[in-house]
């Protein structure tokens, strides 16, 4: 019989790793309403208004893996509090930074903090639950997850008005110094695997996702044929490959490519990908639609989406019971098909004059559909792993999901920029039809990926035997060359 304690024990869990998710999630959205105000108070250029954006997305994509794995390595709860204790620091930075450069500069070190809380926030909470009360958890978690994405836009436009860019930082002071040490009395401490820190496969992993995540943003800018993206994506490929190489070969690997033998949690990563891709890089022209086409001011436009945040908040706890219950595999493939749905419904209505009346179905199906996805998803990629292995599992999951935002924001910017522009009203909705569809298309791919997930969300037997031997053979290959990996089937 579980004691008082472990159920206070739980919740402080899940209501500190929320708050940390909250923080760094909202952090990542709310600063592109403040560019505007940027670039007033300093004069920067464009390229450095988007670089305060690609600073942030860049140190956060290329950390994610480094996170979990220093998590496992040197302790959950204390890299947590350290996450947190540098992203609060950052933020102090970022309001306190005399001039663009600076700014760029404590917006990587936010990233790098985000990235190592991330994770880790999944990680602690399936510590803290055992599997048949994890559903709810995860639903809460979901929930937080998708609201910050939501209100994002809200509670950029809301701090400006009323006060100054500065406070979309500084609001993250307190909450830090607040739940840095909170976190350090009231949380658990747990370890991964007691092996080695891969020092080779951090290096790859970090410089090859710097080299893709920094080619997508920068294609943005000067094109997806200019060399200097075309080799950064070639070296980006390239160093994942040794990557995969080295975790192939290694005795204890950042990231076992043995998980990628389990049904459950590859096709739960294809899944969470298209997602991002579809939904991300839709609301990055939604909320400039809002605003520079129907002439709502950030704060209108943020209120105008608590629409799709309430949905979302609905629906997210009972996703995360009710598929513990009965599977991940209906949910995902519902509620990406609903975000399909959501995102053909606005290409077919946007105009110059379309009314927010005939946004709100849509909006509605969008949050549901995200809600119905982000529970479930991380509820099949935990039940594929075992609990040592939670961290690894979960950061290479949101690193994945990462780079799906960024490729979608830079594939739907390509579409945009090839058939409108921001010139005219008119013109911004030209490109905006077409970069909606190639969303909605992304999506319908991932509910046809999502219809193969394993019915419960676990591995079957025949899964767990090619696990084994997957890493029997990485066994082999880490003691020397005598010991060859077997050919691919």
């Amino acid at each position: 019989m579980e004691t008082q304690a472990q159920e206070r024990g739980r919740l402080w869990t899940l209501i500190l790793v929320s708050v940390g998710l909250f923080m760094v999630v909202l952090d990542n959205l709310v600063v592109n309403v403040a560019l505007p105000s940027i670039h007033n108070d300093f004069g920067a250029s464009v390229q450095a208004l988007e670089w305060t954006v690609n600073a942030y997305v860049l140190a956060y994509g290329v950390m994610l893996l480094t996170g979990a794995a220093l998590g496992d390595r040197f302790g959950r709860r204390r890299m947590f509090v350290a996450g947190i204790s540098l992203f609060t620091t950052a933020s102090a930075a970022a309001a306190l930074a005399p001039n663009a450069d600076l700014l760029i500069v404590a917006r990587a070190i936010q990233g790098i903090g985000a990235a190592i809380v991330t994770p880790l926030t999944l990680t602690l909470l399936a510590n803290a639950f055992p599997p048949e009360k994890r559903g709810l958890a995860l639903g809460v978690w979901s929930g937080i997850s998708g609201i910050a994405v939501a209100i994002g836009p809200l509670v950029g436009g809301a701090v400006i008005e009323l006060a100054s860019w500065h406070w979309i930082f500084w609001i993250n002071v307190p909450i830090g110094l607040l739940l840095a040490p909170t976190a350090a009395r009231k949380l658990e401490e747990s370890y991964g695997p007691k092996a080695p820190l891969d020092l080779p496969g951090l290096g790859l992993a970090s410089t090859g996702l710097f080299g893709l995540v920094y080619g997508l943003v920068r294609a943005q800018t000067i094109g997806w044929t200019a060399p200097e993206v075309l080799i950064s994506l070639g070296a980006g490929l390239v160093l994942l490959a040794g990557f995969v190489r080295q975790e192939m070969r290694t005795e204890a690997p950042m990231l076992p490519m043995s998980f990628f033998a389990k049904r459950s949690f590859a096709v739960t990563n294809v899944v969470s990908m298209a997602m991002y891709f579809g939904m991300f890089g839709s609301i990055f022209f939604l909320s400039q639609f809002m605003q520079n086409v129907l002439g709502n001011s950030p704060l209108q436009a943020g209120l105008k989406l608590l629409v799709w945040t309430g949905a979302t908040m609905v629906v997210a706890p009972l996703a995360g019971v009710f598929s513990e219950r009965f599977g991940p595999r209906w949910f995902m493939v519902g509620g990406i098909s609903l975000q399909a749905i959501a995102l053909g419904w606005l290409a077919t209505e946007v105009s110059t004059t379309q009314s927010y009346a005939s946004m709100i179905v849509p909006f509605v199906l969008a949050g549901a559909g995200m809600a119905l996805v982000f529970a479930p998803s991380a509820s099949a990629v935990l039940n594929s792993v075992r609990v040592d292995q939670a961290g690894q599992a979960s950061g290479a999951t949101n690193a994945i999901r990462e780079l799906g935002g960024t490729f979608g924001i830079a594939v739907l910017a390509t579409v945009f920029s090839g058939a409108g522009s921001y010139a005219t009203p008119q013109a911004f909705v030209d490109g905006l039809v077409p970069a909606l569809w190639v969303g909605a298309a992304v999506l319908a791919f991932g509910a046809l990926v999502a219809t193969v997930l394993p019915f419960g969300g676990k591995a079957t037997a025949a899964e767990d035997a090619e696990y084994e031997e997957i890493e029997e053979a990485r066994r082999d290959a880490s003691r020397g060359p005598s010991h060859p990996l077997p050919a691919a089937n």
